[in-house]
């Protein structure tokens, strides 16, 4: 350990309504099992320039972020690597130390998605290099995006359905999923006479907040991802949003047969690889991951925010 991680340090989830967050009791058991003198919080940050002050306190060990800043961090941040550049959205600020402290992003919200619509489904129809599927989101922002390339690079989705009420955020969707290695086919489906001339999508996910549906706009989304859900082959539904746990489109696959994945687990797939740009390979090579999952769980369970 070295001595800078030897002196309290905080880490922060930030965005635009994080109080609700379960991630703390999680991160916090983990600082303690590493013997890092560490503490996570759940930050509101109202505007981009809070989150960068916080960012920039010598006392911040690391950062998480969450809506509506996964885009416009990027360009204030001193270095982004590969993924991040690649998948086009940062949601974990980590720091080089040299002469300077500078202020990295990354991206590991692919890796919850990847984990989570691996936990269902059946292996035997499961996509494949060699039996390759389609896959259908719900949102254009920039979660979407981390989904986009766990499911191209990682799921064997090559075309990608996309459900959103606004027909630019897809179009800048489908401009930053050409930087990825393998570049998707990424269709936007509008109206229900286009989404009877697909294929039904083997793996769903769900990368926009649970509200309920009331402009014409998001009537049709609602009424597109049902047509799909209704279809009688069933995939995997995974929806990041956990405020509520048991979201509408999380109710409503289950109602119609389909197995899914709420997203609370997003969380806990991707510990591993957020406190090893943190705290370092050696250390986490230590980390409790299953009392750490086992920690998560139970604040999920607990939690009056996202139990209703």
């Amino acid at each position: 350990m070295t001595e800078q991680q030897q002196q309290p340090m905080t880490l922060h989830l930030v965005g635009v309504g994080v109080t609700h967050s379960i991630a703390p009791k999680m991160h916090n058991y983990i600082a303690q099992s590493l013997g890092l003198p560490w503490t996570f919080y759940s930050t509101e940050c109202a505007t981009l320039q809070d989150l960068l002050e916080l960012g920039k306190k010598p006392t911040t060990a690391g950062l998480v972020v969450t809506m509506p800043y996964k885009n416009s961090v990027m360009s204030q941040l001193d270095e982004l690597d590969e993924l991040a550049t690649i998948i086009g959205a940062c949601n974990n600020v980590y720091y080089k130390h040299g002469e300077t402290r500078r202020l990295c992003g990354t991206n590991t919200d692919w890796r919850g998605i990847k984990g989570s619509l691996l936990e269902k489904g059946n292996e035997a129809e499961r996509p494949s290099e060699t039996s390759p599927a389609s896959a259908l989101i719900v949102g254009a922002g920039g979660a979407s995006r981390a989904a986009v390339y766990a499911l191209m690079a990682h799921l064997y989705c090559p075309r990608i359905y996309v459900l959103n009420r606004d027909d630019q955020e897809v179009l800048d969707l489908i401009r930053d999923s050409k930087r990825l290695p393998l570049v998707p086919e990424i269709i936007h489906v509008k109206t229900l006479e286009q989404a009877k001339e697909l294929d039904t999508p083997y793996y769903i996910v769900g990368t926009v907040p649970d509200f309920e549906p009331t402009t014409e706009s998001e009537r049709t989304v609602a009424s597109l991802l049902e047509h799909f859900l209704s279809r009688p082959n069933k995939g995997v539904v995974h929806d990041m949003c956990f405020k509520p746990r048991r979201t509408r489109t999380i109710e409503l696959a289950e109602h119609l047969g389909w197995p899914c994945v709420e997203g609370t687990h997003v969380i806990g797939y991707q510990i591993e690889e957020q406190w090893r740009f943190w705290a370092g390979e050696g250390l986490v090579s230590k980390l409790d991951r299953e009392g750490a999952w086992n920690v998560l769980m139970q604040a999920a369970e607990e939690s009056t925010s996202i139990n209703f």
